[in-house]
């Protein structure tokens, strides 16, 4: 099958990304890359002069995924915020609004569930967290302030997979005190942890 007329290599890849995620979602790590192909409507030597092999772009698949949470997180950051916590904030705000999406939680959270469990993948997220953890401890916050918001935060974007999701006025509630914690200097005090029981 020939690339589709006035489809540049990028939308290419773009379109092998989507068909792959699409896949695998539907059909577990399990998924053929004559699946794949035809999905992007590419033929499968057009699918591996792009990705050369499944595990190539498996694990592209998830740079991309996790990238992209990064990209949506940089954007988020407001230009006016100057405060220490600039970037917790804005981590806060995507999760709160992923919670938000029942398509996209439908979407990503049964795609991740299956690439977790591809080592590489999951070592790649673990460098990935650890990159996060580095740039969140970099924002200015108290570590244990950092800690509490970043877990719960996370905590908001999973509990749709996990129970029945949260009504918007719940959400709301919870992204408005996780927010108050990274600005409010009275809290941190009182939720203090010794720095042995933070996660490293």
């Amino acid at each position: 099958m020939p690339r589709k007329a006035g489809r540049s290599a990028e939308d290419t890849r773009r379109a092998l990304l989507d068909a792959a995620g699409a896949a695998v979602r539907a059909r577990g790590v399990s998924a053929s890359l004559d699946d794949i192909a035809r999905q992007a409507g590419v033929s499968k030597g057009g699918l591996l002069h792009h990705f050369a092999s499944k595990d190539e772009l498996v694990r592209a698949l998830a740079e991309d995924l996790l990238a992209g949470f990064r990209a949506d997180v940089t954007a988020a950051v407001d230009p006016a915020d100057t405060a220490p916590g600039a970037l917790t904030r804005a981590y806060v705000r995507v999760c709160a609004d992923f919670a938000r999406d029942d398509v996209a939680v439908h979407e990503l959270q049964p795609l991740i569930g299956h690439l977790s469990t591809i080592p590489e993948v999951a070592e790649i997220a673990r460098a990935d967290a650890r990159r996060w953890r580095d740039d969140l401890r970099a924002d200015g916050l108290p570590d244990h302030i950092t800690a509490l918001v970043v877990a719960a935060a996370d905590g908001i974007s999973a509990a749709p997979d996990w129970s029945t999701p949260l009504d918007d006025s719940a959400l709301r509630g919870l992204e408005t005190l996780l927010l108050a914690l990274t600005t409010d200097t009275r809290l941190w005090d009182h939720l203090d942890v010794a720095p042995g029981q933070l996660p490293r």
